[in-house]
C-alpha cells in the first residue's frame, strides 16, 4: 500500500536535541484538525517508524482527519546520533511535538500514542505536557518499565493490550489497570486483542478498536 498516493504524506527532517529527526508527516485538510504524534517501539530491538502497527496506528488516525506525524528516534533510520536509554527518546518525542504544533497553531485537540516502548515514552511525555487532550497506549509493559508516574494521571485515555503477549503476564496489565481506574476526573478503558505483544498478523484487529475511541472521544470536544 502506497501511503504517499493515499495520503499524501512528507518526509521531512525536524530538529532535535541530537541532531536531525527523520520523519513522515500527514497534513490533514480539515481546518482546526486535531494533531497527534506517534511513537514507535525499542529501537535497539529493531523499532521503527514504519512498524506494521504504527503504519496501521498512523493511517487510522489520518481517515479520522487528524494532522499526524511519526519519525524514528534518534540513531534510527536517517535520525542523528545513538540511543540514549529513553532520556534521550523522551527528549527527541518533545521535539517532535514541538515540530507538530508550529505547523498546525489552529490544531483542536492534542494526542499522542506509542507502541511498546514508544508507550513508555509517550505516558512520559504526557506527564510533561498539559496540552495533550488523549493518548493511546498499545502493548505498555508495566513489569519492564515503571508507570507509577501516571499518578495522577492528567487526561483520559485508552490502554491496548495482547492477551496473548508472552512478554507481558495478564497480571500486570490487570494492576497497571487497577492503579489508573482507582484515579478521579479520567476514564482510561483496557482492551485486550486475541494477540501476542506485537499484535502479529492482527493489525486489522486495531482499526475498529482505535476508530471506536477516537470517534467517541472526538465528539466531546
Amino acid at each position: 500500500m502506497n501511503e504517499n498516493k493515499i495520503f499524501k504524506t512528507q518526509e521531512i527532517f525536524i530538529p532535535g536535541p541530537a541532531g536531525r529527526l527523520e520523519g513522515i508527516y500527514y497534513k490533514s485538510k480539515k481546518k482546526g484538525a486535531p494533531i497527534v504524534l506517534i511513537l514507535h517501539p525499542h529501537p535497539q530491538f529493531g523499532g521503527t517508524m514504519n512498524n506494521k502497527i504504527i503504519l496501521t496506528v498512523f493511517k487510522v488516525f489520518a481517515m479520522n482527519n487528524f494532522s499526524v506525524l511519526r519519525f524514528n528516534f534518534r540513531g534510527v533510520g536517517l535520525s542523528d546520533s545513538i540511543f540514549d536509554n529513553g532520556q534521550g527518546e523522551l527528549s527527541d518525542a518533545a521535539a517532535a511535538l514541538d515540530w507538530i504544533e508550529k505547523e498546525n497553531i489552529d490544531n483542536s485537540q492534542c494526542w499522542i500514542s506509542g507502541f511498546s516502548f514508544g508507550s513508555l515514552i509517550s505516558a512520559q511525555l504526557l506527564m510533561r505536557r498539559p496540552e495533550i487532550s488523549r493518548f493511546i497506549l498499545l502493548s505498555p509493559q508495566p513489569n519492564v518499565y515503571d508507570f507509577s508516574f501516571l499518578s495522577p494521571c492528567p487526561a483520559s485515555g485508552l490502554v491496548v493490550y495482547g492477551e496473548k503477549d508472552e512478554l507481558v503476564s495478564k497480571e500486570h496489565i490487570d494492576l497497571f489497570d487497577k492503579r489508573i481506574k482507582n484515579q478521579k476526573g479520567i476514564k482510561v478503558p483496557f482492551k485486550g486483542v486475541n494477540a501476542n505483544h506485537f499484535f502479529s498478523n492482527k493489525e486489522n484487529e486495531l482499526i475498529p478498536i482505535l476508530n471506536s475511541y477516537i470517534n467517541k472521544e472526538i465528539a466531546i470536544f
